[in-house]
């Protein structure tokens, strides 16, 4: 409960913002780490926070670019064991020890996901993901996968097994993207904002015209 308390009391007056997810274990010289930098720096540039699970690697390039391009930057770190030391580039910093806690913020201040290339840590966020958006727990909000290469097995995966066994409904195949570029990262995510605010608009005037 304290865990849920401290999160809301600190992330509630955060503007719009974008979760940025990825491999912990890559450093700057790596090329996701690179395009999750200016990815952050574009994000930023249009208006929007930048949220990261607060630790090294991918969620360190994002934190980072974030700032450079003077945008707010927020991390939402985890006690584990290793790999998870906090990065220096967050104006928000909030340590969980529950993943659910954690997990929680993630969706509920997050206007959107843009994933790198990551290990479990990273699926279990997509998949949660999806399954929010699939099930109507959550809008339908932008969930961009980085890197064709990376991810195309699993993309393959969902295509040729999934779907043909029935476990999965044609349109869920239609729940993410991918791209391969920073400026294509976030044109995806403000197309599919605008695209919501657009529908957001037009049932609230409904809702007032029908009254």
């Amino acid at each position: 409960m304290g865990e849920f308390v401290h999160g809301f009391e600190l992330l509630s007056r955060v503007g719009p913002a974008i979760a940025v997810f990825g491999s912990a274990r890559v450093g700057p010289d790596d090329e996701y780490y690179k395009a999750a930098m200016r990815t952050a720096e574009l994000l930023a540039s249009n208006g929007l926070a930048v949220i990261t699970g607060g630790g090294p690697g991918i969620m360190e390039a994002a934190n980072k670019g974030a700032k450079l391009a003077g945008g707010l930057s927020i991390g939402l770190n985890i006690e584990l064991p290793k790999e998870q030391q906090s990065n220096p580039y967050q104006d928000i910093a909030i340590l969980f020890h529950y993943f659910f806690c954690r997990k929680m913020m993630f969706v509920k201040y997050s206007l959107g996901f843009v994933i790198f290339p990551g290990g479990y840590g990273t699926l279990d966020e997509l998949t949660e993901a999806l399954c929010l958006v699939q099930t109507g727990r959550i809008l339908n909000f932008p969930i961009v996968l980085y890197g064709s290469e990376y991810w195309d097995g699993f993309i393959r995966w969902i295509s040729e097994t999934m779907l043909p066994l029935g476990y999965i409904s044609p349109e869920d195949t239609e729940l993410f993207c991918v791209v391969d570029s920073p400026e294509d990262a976030v044109e995806a995510v403000m197309k599919r904002l605008v695209e919501l605010k657009r529908r957001a608009r037009f049932q609230h005037g409904k809702g007032t015209a029908s009254r």
